[in-house]
């Protein structure tokens, strides 16, 4: 299970983090590939609310590739990347539906529906691997008894 779930956390977690760290520092290049929407398409509003997320994410969201790398070496560590790493991906993933949720509510131009519903689909899968995360590294936490 380890191997597997070790596998999972670090293609995953590698095209979160990779992906925004492209749209940090080539957000052209991002867009293009499919990756954010290009800065024409979108409210100025969306447009710079997701740069700085990228940015963020470019800085946090290593944490759940090293996780997986921890897991498939068998390192006890991985429990606190894993915690760690499983919170900031829990709160990309919600953050980023919820947020998107209400500008387009408010009528705010963020993307094409058919990028918009590929967005929701991943950030759903982030967020329920997150979730998983989380249970099974607290699970592994070592629990200090008095």
């Amino acid at each position: 299970m380890n191997l597997i779930w070790g596998i999972v956390l670090i293609i995953f977690g590698l095209l979160a983090w990779m992906g925004q760290a492209i749209s940090t520092v080539a957000p052209n290049m991002a867009a293009k590939w499919g990756l954010s929407e290009h800065e024409l398409e979108v409210d100025p509003s969306f447009w710079a609310d997701v740069r700085g997320e990228a940015i963020w994410d470019s800085i946090t969201l290593w944490t759940m590739p090293m996780a997986g790398i921890l897991l498939l070496l068998n390192s006890s560590l991985w429990a606190y990347f894993g915690f760690i790493g499983g919170g900031m991906y829990l709160y990309f993933a919600g953050r980023g539906i919820l947020t998107r949720f209400a500008m387009q509510r408010r009528g705010i131009r963020i993307g094409k529906p058919g990028t918009l519903n590929a967005y929701y689909v991943m950030l759903v899968i982030w967020g329920i691997i997150a979730v998983v995360t989380i249970i099974i590294a607290v699970m592994e936490l070592p629990i200090s008894r008095s």
